[in-house]
């Protein structure tokens, strides 16, 4: 007998545990029992060859009439072709890149083979079917009614190990368990009318009816909820009781200065924020607060009035940006918005006035030493930097306030390390411009308050939107090209966008492991595609293929120019200084641009291939232009089918300007990991089974019950196997910091 943290080789044998590991990552009893099933196929009964139904899902009792392994002719991968028959029809078998299973496949061997019928080039087949060979002299009657009359789970498998395989390891696994401890109490499980976690797990891989798998899954991604915010409670109540901020006395008035030079009033919804986060920096706990607005909304200059109002007590303040250019950007802004209010020391400051730096890992030796001195001993009120912040030897005299922008590009450790580099714990603010649905806010950013701005400053110009479709109307993206000249013509300037830095970067593919070829050939013999080229399969433009086209082509006379974030840092600021500065008329990029970078002449984005972007990223990229007066134009270039989905998920964007409305379109269509953001690393490899949209209320239930536990046992003292959990997610949250480090 086996305990769930045991190594799998314990119950599989050496080889197979290998191949889990170096596969799926699978290296104990209880991995493997969280590799959980897609779905579930359930078997009906044998079905003749002759009377198969394209789309059916079915199982066949045949014989092996032949195997043959043919290579793809001017390709890389092969075919393993079968031929079985029931005695009165042939039905074929496909296997891609498979050639290993011709040792199973031999003439004469009978078996039972199912899964869903396709058609491909008029003749029925099945495409990677899940099978059972049976031995000379078994019983077909006794294998077919152990096969087929099973609901038969499907796994997130590899080629190496087929979901079959996966099945019999689990099995072993569930069959080897003993004295597993079960982290929900017996009283909350009594409450929600949940099964015993062995039980549960049983149910979920061995299910004896689709009511018992759902209940075990509805009980496991509660399991995950659970966890997940008992992290999240204990850490708020953490921040909030353990660390008192440091009181301040106001003794400067930058802000008030600041304030009366600004040439445009706030919004409501920028006063009712700044009315929170007055509050929070007035408390006698450090300010921890997430600041959500849709793009363009103002939360710059609410994050500047916070950290004048800090250094008007005394100190210091810090930007974490997760690019160069955005920190570029930041730098310009701040320094532009505050005038000679940002240049104490230098000729022309005023009187009374703090000192912009900013620290990068380009910077160099000399350019480095002379910011941390000045972020050493004061001069520096307001630090803006990469992940060069968090490196050692960054020492501030005093850090009041902690800004991190794109809190999505960063982790919960992250967060931490700046946080660490003051005296006493500083008052943190993230800002986001992605918008957060409300489960989202609480599912990665439940140890936080949440502000939200929800309205545009006035002055802003509209973003009209229109779909291109390259593929079948070529002249409308040559309308495109002209209209970006008269956009110049008028004095404006224009992006374009690519998602390739070069025809070389295959990254859109890189996930397959496979070449645009073989992929496109994967899916016909699978039955996932019907044999035209696809959005994963075209090849994409790219900033280098698009340059010297448009440079030489249509926009031949203008003043075109390149970035993407292979160029050396000082470079890319040249770029973006001298397009900020009006210098240059049409900037071809990736999406570098995509966060902060703010140049209000910019009236036109044209954006290549837009259908490989996310519903999100597009919506950011959108926001690049309208920061003016001028009425914007945001144009998506596509070649995909004009009925694909993808198509459709463009159509949504040109329809709507609402961050919220795209984030939760964005929501549904993809994976959360995608749209919480790498950096989650915790987060996102502890969200197996749990989705935010799906599972609102069992995550606002996780919520209610955590802050219950919390509050009656804020260290997990009597709640031994949930605190284990919570420890293995922090666990993975550091390990992961410490990974990009």
């Amino acid at each position: 007998m086996a305990r769930i943290d045991e190594k799998l080789r314990l119950v599989v044998g050496e080889k197979t545990s290998k191949v889990l590991a170096e596969q799926l990552g699978l290296e104990t009893i209880g991995d493997l029992l969280r590799h959980y099933p897609r779905r579930y196929v359930v078997r009906g009964e044998l079905t003749d060859i002759e009377s198969l139904l394209e789309g059916e899902e079915v199982t066949i009792f045949a014989k092996i009439e032949s195997s043959k392994v043919r290579r793809i002719p001017g390709r890389k991968g092969s075919i393993l072709d079968v031929i079985v028959t029931d005695g009165r029809a042939r039905l074929g078998l496909t296997f891609f890149n498979q050639a290993w299973r011709e040792k199973d496949m031999k003439e004469g061997r009978s078996g039972l083979f199912a899964g869903k019928v396709g058609v491909f080039k008029g003749k029925r087949q099945l495409s990677h079917p899940d099978y059972l060979l049976l031995p000379d002299g078994d019983d077909v009657a006794s294998a077919a009614s152990e096969f087929a009359g099973k609901y038969l789970p499907v796994y997130p498998a590899t080629a190496k190990l087929p979901s079959w395989k996966i099945a019999q390891c689990v099995e072993l696994a569930i069959g080897a368990l003993e004295n597993l401890e079960d982290p929900l109490p017996q009283e909350i499980r009594a409450r929600l009318g949940y099964p015993e976690l062995r039980q549960a797990l049983r149910d979920l891989h061995e299910p004896s009816s689709l009511e018992s798998a759902d209940l075990a899954r509805h009980r496991v991604t509660f399991d995950e909820a659970l966890v997940l915010q008992l992290f999240l409670v204990q850490r708020r109540q953490q921040i909030r009781n353990s660390h008192l901020a440091k009181k301040r006395e106001k003794s400067g008035d930058l802000l008030s200065r600041f304030d009366q030079r600004l040439p445009f009033q706030l919004t409501q919804g920028q006063k009712r924020v700044w009315r929170e986060i007055e509050s929070d920096l007035d408390g006698e706990h450090p300010m921890y607060r997430l600041l959500q607005g849709d793009v363009g909304s103002g939360k710059t200059i609410i994050a500047l009035r916070a950290m004048l109002s800090l250094i008007d007590s005394g100190a210091q303040t810090a930007l974490l940006a997760p690019t160069e250019v955005l920190a570029q950007q930041h730098l310009r802004n701040f320094r532009t918005l505050l005038g000679d209010l940002g240049e104490s020391g230098m000729l022309g400051g005023a009187a009374n006035s703090t000192r912009v730096e900013i620290l990068t890992g380009s910077q160099s030796a000399h350019e480095r030493e002379s910011a941390l001195a000045s972020i050493r001993n004061g001069d520096a009120g307001i630090v803006v930097g990469t992940h060069a912040l968090l490196s050692e030897g960054v020492e501030f005299a005093d850090l009041g306030l902690v800004v991190v922008d794109e809190q999505h590009r960063f982790g919960v450790e992250q967060r931490d390390a700046l946080r660490a580099k003051g005296d006493v714990p500083p008052h943190v603010l993230v800002m986001t411009a992605t918008p957060i649905p409300r489960t989202v806010a609480m599912t990665v950013f439940g140890d936080l308050d949440v502000s939200t701005l929800d309205e545009l400053p006035s002055g802003r110009s509209p973003i009209t939107t229109h779909v291109v479709n390259a593929k079948n109307k070529p002249q409308h993206l040559e309308r495109a090209w002209q209209r970006a000249r008269e956009e110049v013509e008028a004095g404006r300037q224009v992006y374009v966008v690519a998602p390739r830095i070069s025809s070389g970067d295959n990254s859109d593919l890189i996930r397959y492991g496979l070449r645009g070829d073989e992929l496109a050939l994967a899916k016909r013999l699978s039955g996932e595609s019907d044999g035209e080229e696809n959005e994963e399969t075209r090849p994409s433009a790219s900033v280098e293929e698009l340059f010297p086209m448009l440079a030489q082509g249509p926009l031949r006379g203008l003043k075109v120019a390149i970035l993407h974030g292979r160029l050396p840092a000082d470079e890319k600021d040249s770029v973006m200084k001298r397009f900020s500065n009006g210098e240059i008329d049409v900037l071809v990029t990736t999406t570098v641009i995509e966060v902060g970078v703010d140049v209000s002449n910019a009236t036109m984005m044209i954006i290549m291939d837009a259908d490989r972007f996310g519903v999100s990223q597009l919506h950011q990229l959108r926001g690049r232009v309208g920061r003016g007066s001028h009425e914007s134009i945001c144009l998506l270039v596509s070649s995909a089918d004009p009925e694909s989905p993808a198509m459709r998920r463009l159509e949504s964007v040109a329809g709507t300007t609402d961050g919220f409305e795209l984030s939760r379109i964005d929501l549904e269509e993809r994976r959360e990991g995608d749209v919480l953001g790498s950096a989650q690393s915790g987060v996102r490899s502890h969200l197996r089974l749990l989705r935010v949209l799906r599972d609102e209320e069992l995550i606002v239930q996780a919520r209610e019950i955590a802050e219950e536990i919390i509050g009656s046992d804020p260290e997990l003292k009597n709640f031994r196997a949930l605190k284990s959990e919570v420890d293995i997610l922090r666990d993975q949250e550091r390990a992961d910091y410490l990974e990009k480090k």
